[in-house]
């Protein structure tokens, strides 16, 4: 009999956890897992930069909302890895990523790229530890992955030492893989806090109280089935649910004048939902508004008594789904309770206040319908946006990526999808195109004639070009829209306000052809200049069957902040 390793024993019970593909960039370390992947019929997808295997799994982690698995070597490979994962960490995505490490007998002694690289990742995790020997290493990657899922979703850091992955086990080889998980899903092994049904009832009576009500989560509910069931949970206790992962907050475009709505309320609850920066650190509310927070998290309570004080009419800990299962189970049996009574079925009196922030999150300028660019062969960014609705509209599991600083916000408060990820409220760029790909392998070949398609700016595009070698070497079409405005935009616009057109300075990019370096690396690529040209483009872009790059030459102007007057 073959000796089993540690590499095996950890690639054994990645797949019976039901982890079938990872993504990955060779290095000495990680070179038992690559061989020990090979006999667990585990997929590796192999790709170009560190950062970029996190992001891939990032996408994948939303898309399927179940962890998904980075593997990296160990030192500067490791470093540029951990990067990314805190663009997985604010926008709550179940990550794990395991790096190669040097060997435990060789720790302090000047080892191969030895690094403290736990230490590294653990202010961008939510658990990040070393693994002990090749006998740990099963029970550590369990641990890992149901961390990942648990509470609020987050990513999580195992190092790998080489001689744990190379050397043989001594346990009993059937005890091997995922014990516990019904299915071999690994999210059957988080651990769930639940609400009380005595707190959801006293939740509902205090929200039935109000006149002006509003229920805010955060970025872990707004995957495509989170967004269903804040739409059910809308439904069944009649109170507008609204969903946030934007890094520009309460004046994210993609929600509107929503600002404007937010300062009405007069009570609000939060499920999942720091009281971040994003609140304005607890100040976007009118200062008369009570507030209600469910968390997973004791931090995330104690920040809220800090920000929040006396306002704070309640708190109770749980899971943000486990939460919205426990309020719509006692909404719907007072509704059912109600109308077998005679009175009325339905359990929300207030459709005048939901109709109204409803009207108020679809609102958009009315010169919007008529903006052009003020230079020629540019276009502005709502030209290169809204004509893409009729792509996204096509098929039910299409996949909406918005990146960059102004362009991405653009992008996000002119289009609409079954489902979208965002680089959410890290606001860190760059991760597009990683995005595209990951999202593209997550939905599967049931799937494969939904359209893919991310926009981003140019100054985004930079960070991980190397990525259409992954793309086409893997056969994954996309269409990648780069709103080419040769400069970085964001930076631009603060500079331009705060110290004037006379302090402009460490802003401006050339002019790049990006559709040829699409092409370059063998995907299709074509150059836009013109409003009438774009949508002819990206079809035939579609149609190419490859990885894409429409290059549209924009006006850089400053990203929106929507109000109603």
């Amino acid at each position: 009999m073959r000796t089993i390793r540690g590499a095996d024993a950890l690639c054994r019970t990645l797949h019976a956890a039901g982890v079938t593909r990872i993504f990955t960039l060779s290095g000495n370390h990680i070179m038992p897992v690559f061989d020990a992947a090979l006999d667990a019929g585990i997929e590796l997808i192999h790709v170009r930069h560190e950062a970029a295997a996190v992001h891939m799994a990032d996408a994948c982690a939303r898309i399927t909302g179940k962890p998904a698995v980075a593997l990296v070597t160990g030192g500067p490979g490791h470093a540029n890895a951990v990067s990314a994962l805190y663009t997985a960490q604010m926008s709550e995505s179940p990550v794990v990523l395991l790096s190669g490490h040097a060997p435990n007998d060789q720790l302090g002694m000047g080892s191969f790229q030895e690094m403290r690289q736990a230490e590294m990742a653990a202010p961008v995790t939510k658990a990040s530890w070393t693994a002990a020997s090749a006998d740990s290493l099963s029970a550590d990657v369990l641990r890992a992955l149901r961390e990942a899922a648990a509470g609020r979703p987050g990513p999580v850091h195992l190092s790998l030492p080489a001689d744990a992955l190379e050397s043989a086990i001594t346990a009993r080889p059937e005890t091997l893989g995922a014990q516990g998980f019904e299915g071999n899903d690994a999210l059957t092994g988080a651990p769930t806090k639940a609400l009380g049904a005595v707190d959801a009832a006293r939740v509902l009576a205090w929200l039935a109280a109000a006149k002006q009500p509003l229920i805010l989560t955060g970025p872990a509910t707004l995957t495509r089935a989170g967004r269903a069931r804040l739409q059910a949970l809308e439904e069944a206790c009649g109170v507008p649910v609204i969903g946030m992962e934007s890094p520009r907050g309460v004046n994210d475009p993609a929600l509107g004048a929503f600002a404007q709505t937010l300062v009405q309320a007069d009570r609000v609850l939060l499920i999942g939902k720091k009281v971040d920066f994003t609140l304005k650190l607890g100040k976007a509310f009118a200062p008369a508004c009570e507030l209600m927070q469910i968390d997973a998290e004791e931090v995330e309570l104690a920040r809220a008594r800090r920000a929040l004080g006396a306002r704070l009419a309640g708190q109770m800990g749980a899971d943000a789904f486990a939460a919205i299962a426990a309020l719509m189970e006692v909404a719907k049996a007072r509704a059912g309770a109600t109308g077998a009574a005679g009175g009325p079925a339905a359990p929300a009196p207030r459709s005048g206040w939901r109709d109204d922030v409803a009207s108020v999150l679809r609102y958009r300028p009315a010169a919007w319908d008529s903006a052009i660019s003020a230079l020629p062969q540019r276009l502005h960014p709502v030209q290169v946006c809204r004509p893409l609705q009729t792509i996204l509209d096509r098929h039910p599991d299409a996949v909406l990526v918005s990146d960059g600083g102004e362009f991405g916000q653009w992008a996000q408060a002119c289009l609409t999808a079954p489902q979208r990820i965002i680089n959410g409220p890290a606001g860190a760029i760059g991760s597009a195109l990683p995005f595209a790909l990951g999202a593209r392998l997550a939905l599967g070949e049931a799937a494969t004639l939904a359209p893919v398609i991310a926009l981003l700016g140019d100054g985004t595009f930079g960070f991980h070009p190397a990525e259409f070698d992954t793309a086409v070497r893997y056969h994954l079409p996309f269409v990648l829209i780069v709103g080419n405005d040769a400069r970085w935009n964001a930076e631009y616009q603060i500079q331009l306000k705060s110290y004037g057109a006379q302090r402009l300075v460490g802003c401006e990019l050339l002019p790049t052809r990006y559709d040829q370096v699409a092409i370059a690396f063998g995907g299709h690529g074509e150059l836009v200049t013109e409003a009438a040209q774009l949508l002819p483009a990206v079809e035939r872009a579609i149609a190419s069957g490859k990885p894409a790059c429409i290059n549209v030459m924009m006006e850089g102007v400053p990203a929106p902040v929507v109000t109603r007057t």
